[in-house]
């Protein structure tokens, strides 16, 4: 069977479990990075989108991947490319202490992993993935270049037989795993900078001495529930807050992510962002 056959059998047996079409932004190439061209938008949805991680273009920079389907619990090299009008960008700014960061979670916020590939000599990023729940996955690429934060996002898709999950209810208490929970602290205000501050705790003990993790306290990723709509966040240098920008009222996904005892933890919250009041 052809990679077109593949992928559209793919395609078909996702758009049943979800019960849904394809989200926008699935610009990516099953035949390989050389002579890789965005495609289409999905769904008729405009090319210039406001906000982060809608689309696998933004401006002249394209996200270039060298696949869009991914076997189930297998691990494989995942590459992509960024490109500009002139070709393969090859020079990026660090930000948060690496040059490149690639989210990956699922459309129903299932499976979050946040993993910072390496750059060959030609400008391609390559990293190892391994996906255990089938499903339609977004993957973002955050960087800057010349100081501007750029995110664009392409979709992946993962053979078999999906289970989705509903988005859990908010709650301002998270399990981070081995006795750790974080508490979250802040009103999230539609249309203006709202901070929110995570509190650590490890079997009900206030934590205090979290190293840095990615030149800060912790990071931070959040997502609109719907479109996954990518939000950009400031990491506060001293405490675990952040200043987050909510474009619309509504439910979003938070992912917080902090260092102790030699290991990366991540707690996720649903948050609902209200309408500001004037």
């Amino acid at each position: 069977m052809s990679a077109s056959r593949k992928l559209a059998a793919y395609t078909a047996t996702l758009a049943v479990v979800f019960g849904a079409s394809l989200a926008v932004g699935a610009a990516v190439s099953p035949t390989g990075l050389a002579n890789a061209e965005p495609a289409e938008e999905h769904g008729g949805m405009p090319e210039a989108m406001t906000l982060p991680g809608l689309a696998a273009a933004d401006d002249d920079l394209r996200l270039i991947a060298d696949a869009d389907v991914l076997p189930l619990s297998a691990e494989r090299n995942y590459r992509f490319q960024v490109r500009d009008d002139d070709g393969v960008v090859k020079v990026f700014d660090v930000e948060h202490t690496k040059r490149m960061h690639v989210i990956v979670v699922r459309r129903d916020f299932v499976g979050f992993q946040h993993v910072h590939p390496t750059m060959a000599e030609d400008g391609t990023w390559e990293i190892p993935l391994r996906i255990d729940d089938a499903g339609t996955y977004r993957v973002f690429a955050d960087f800057v270049i010349d100081g501007d934060k750029h995110t664009l996002g392409t979709d992946l898709f993962v053979a078999g037989t999906a289970h989705p999950a509903s988005l859990p209810v908010p709650d301002h208490v998270a399990d981070a795993g081995e006795g750790y929970t974080v508490e979250i602290e802040g009103e999230p205000i539609a249309g203006i900078e709202s901070e929110l501050e995570f509190v650590v705790r490890r079997n009900g003990r206030v934590i205090t001495d979290l190293p840095e993790y990615l030149g800060a306290r912790g990071h931070l990723v959040a997502l609109r529930d719907g479109d996954l709509a990518y939000l950009h966040v400031h990491a506060d240098e001293e405490r675990l807050a952040f200043e987050a920008d909510f474009p619309t009222a509504g439910s979003y996904r938070l992912f917080l992510q902090f260092k102790h005892g030699g290991e990366v933890r991540t707690a996720a919250f649903t948050v609902d962002a209200a309408e500001e009041t004037r």
